[in-house]
């Protein structure tokens, strides 16, 4: 019920929250960011009624628990001399969207802009971004959306090439003499996975690893037929489709007794709930994901503690999103307001994500970067229905 209350009290008026100065750099006005999550207000009323009744819309969810967790990162900021006005706005607001905001130049202001968006909003901030030289962090989406030349769009998730990047130097690393078998289905992102997995390989001409891509539709015996009882193989799922992710994993775990098997999948992999499941027990699937959090540390101790007083429940991974985005790169345009992309990697103002911040240049001798992406990833595992570092 409590929730449902604050999600009425977003509806009135776009939150804004003044954050007070406690340190002592020189500013001549208060930093203006804005915090973009998708709460689809105007989706939970009809004629100014509330839809749900006493239950809370599932729509707008993991857009409240980011905003909750950018409000805790604000309520618990201290800031350069000055202040900070921060903004957190409805993405999928049907009277005051992105568009309309852009167009009346209610964003025009900002220092910084901060995101849980994708496809198109996500597209337009980037451009709005570009045009207006402010820095737009997108906390949650892999894609770029389309950024060229755009240097002050930064992505916390690291895009799917990055995770072919990271697996593939992983397998340099630790599987360089064994067999790797590229197992997909037919489809448009299996082949940006096969494509992405051929050029790292073959960056120079020469192919590092010995990769070979085999084709399956349902039967998986074409898989298994070429494996070798006597060699360790690998067998990366290049798919990011629930099904053929979980009747991979079947067929693999069917036949482990018998064969030296490691089976890595997509980032996507572990929000699929069967491969979390007991009957894949003592059999590992290892994938890469930018975010990981055992939430053990002080900061995590500290957002648990202040969401519990206010819902008297747990913290989704959405409220630890806002609140670590949000704390983490308002302190940073605080501290080097004029030089935000050079200090990206600073570990001053971390919390519990490891960042490794790079430019990334679409095309070959291209000398400005198309924008920077996260490249730090973490080697996780599930492992009889449990989540943790590989």
């Amino acid at each position: 019920m409590k929730k449902k209350l604050l999600f009425l009290i977003f509806l009135v008026c776009i939150v804004f929250i003044k954050v007070n100065a406690q340190e002592t750099i020189p500013q001549n006005k208060p930093l203006k960011v804005a915090v973009f999550a998708p709460l689809y207000l105007d989706s939970a009323f009809n004629d100014n009624n509330y839809k749900y009744g006493k239950s809370f819309p599932k729509l707008s969810q993991a857009g409240f628990d980011f905003a909750q967790g950018a409000i805790i990162a604000l309520d618990s900021l201290s800031v350069s001399k000055g202040s900070v006005e921060a903004y957190i706005y409805d993405s999928k607001s049907e009277t005051e969207s992105i568009t309309w905001l852009i167009n009346n130049n209610k964003l025009d202001s900002l220092d910084l802009i901060i995101g849980s968006v994708k496809d198109n909003e996500l597209t337009k901030l980037s451009a709005f971004s570009k045009s207006m030289n402010i820095p737009f962090v997108s906390a949650t989406s892999p894609n770029d959306g389309g950024s060229t030349a755009n240097p002050f769009f930064v992505m916390l998730n690291a895009s799917l090439r990055g995770h072919c990047e990271s697996i593939h130097s992983f397998l340099l690393q630790n599987h360089g003499t064994d067999k790797i078998y590229l197992c997909r289905k037919a489809g448009s992102q299996e082949d940006k996975i096969e494509m992405y997995f051929k050029n790292i390989n073959e960056a120079d001409g020469t192919p590092l690893l010995n990769i070979e891509t085999v084709n399956v539709e349902d039967d998986f015996n074409v898989l298994i037929n070429k494996l070798d009882t006597t060699r360790s193989s690998v067998i990366i799922g290049a798919s990011l489709n629930e099904d053929f992710a979980n009747n991979l994993s079947k067929s693999l775990y069917n036949i482990k007794d018998d064969y030296i098997l490691n089976l890595i999948g997509m980032p996507n992999w572990e929000t699929f709930e069967d491969l979390k499941k007991i009957t894949f027990k003592d059999f590992p699937i290892v994938y890469t994901n930018s975010y990981f959090n055992a939430k053990g540390d002080f900061n995590s101790r500290k957002v648990q503690s202040a969401y519990y007083n206010k819902f008297k429940g747990n913290p989704t991974e959405m409220v630890f999103r806002g609140f670590e985005s949000v704390y983490t790169f308002v302190k940073l345009i605080t501290r080097f307001k004029n030089d935000f992309n050079s200090h990206l990697n600073d570990s001053a103002f971390k919390m519990y994500s490891e960042y490794n911040f790079k430019p990334v240049f679409l095309k070959k001798g291209s000398t400005f970067p198309d924008y920077f992406e996260n490249k730090h990833l973490f080697l996780l595992k599930i492992l009889n229905g449990k989540i943790s570092k590989f």
